[in-house]
């Protein structure tokens, strides 16, 4: 049999290493193809998320992380720390407030850049995907005038911390509550709650002791409900206080949550939503779909 021109002129040992560099170009490049090709959803594992009976939010205002974190202005939120998982690289999504609360709420910033009043979106968000799949919802404003109340301000109430007023769908009287009409007793709560405190309760105009203090005596009896009752409670802040960092202090309490565990997983508010998305297997809105909901948080799974 006579070898092609280019076999002889090269030798045969030389057309082995040839043939050989060129299987090994092709594996690494059907290698790099593959990854490239694959999207950040589709390439992560996929994480398994606890299905809480009952979910409470409860958002605070423009604190640095450093400034909660071992502050003894704020023994009440370290000692939650201590009983669940503090997030220490936990991020806000810009400046200044409004755009934090509805891209939480919404997966989406919606265009918006400002704390102007009001806001109007026809666009999906947690509260009306979780009542389309059977599930409740409700946001409780401290200082909300009235149930259903749409207006931007009223006392020490914001409308721009109250996300769902600026959806139709949830912006009723069924959905959109004073806190005042949260109940004692837990089992009555919606399958997922937002509870805002006023302006001074969320530390924007007041200390951050009155936040501590008032997160405490609000609250703490749900935190410790929570962990024999499948809930989960979570705090968080907005921003932080304008800087360029933007870290926050968020922690997790609950019912199969790891307790005085640390994690250093990078989040932000979509990591939240995706994860209350994936609890209830709600598909993942906006920017949340291409953020990995929380895994490393819980003892089962």
């Amino acid at each position: 049999m006579r070898l092609p021109r280019i076999a002889r002129l090269m030798g045969l040992p030389a057309m082995a290493g040839l043939a050989a560099a060129i299987l090994t170009m092709g594996a690494s490049s059907a290698y790099q193809s593959s990854s490239a090709d694959a999207s950040p959803a589709a390439s992560r594992a996929a994480a398994t998320v606890p299905a809480f009976d009952h979910v409470i939010i409860v958002m605070f205002e423009n604190k640095n992380y450093t400034s909660i974190k071992g502050s003894s202005s704020a023994p009440y939120l370290n000692q939650l720390a201590s009983q669940g998982t503090l997030f220490t690289s936990s991020f806000g999504l810009t400046h200044p407030s409004q755009p934090n609360y509805i891209g939480l709420f919404s997966g989406s910033q919606q265009g918006v850049s400002n704390d102007d009043c009001p806001k109007n979106f026809k666009t999906g968000n947690l509260g009306q995907q979780l009542l389309d799949a059977g599930k409740t919802f409700k946001g409780y404003s401290e200082a909300l005038p009235s149930a259903g109340y749409t207006g931007c301000k009223s006392g020490r109430y914001r409308r721009k911390h109250a996300p769902w007023a600026d959806f139709p769908t949830v912006s009723g009287s069924a959905y959109n509550v004073p806190y005042s009409s949260f109940p004692s007793d837990f089992s009555k709560l919606p399958t997922v709650s937002f509870v805002i405190p006023d302006m001074c309760d969320d530390m924007h105009d007041c200390s951050i002791g009155t936040g501590d203090g008032w997160v405490k005596k609000h609250l703490d009896s749900y935190a410790q409900w929570a962990k024999t009752h499948n809930s989960l409670l979570i705090t968080t802040f907005d921003e932080d206080n304008f800087t360029s960092v933007n870290q926050i202090h968020t922690v997790f309490v609950g019912a199969n949550v790891k307790a005085g565990y640390q994690s250093s997983t990078q989040i932000n508010h979509y990591n939240v939503l995706r994860t209350l998305e994936d609890m209830y297997g709600l598909p993942a809105l906006g920017s949340a779909k291409n953020k990995s909901p929380i895994s490393d948080a819980w003892t089962t799974g």
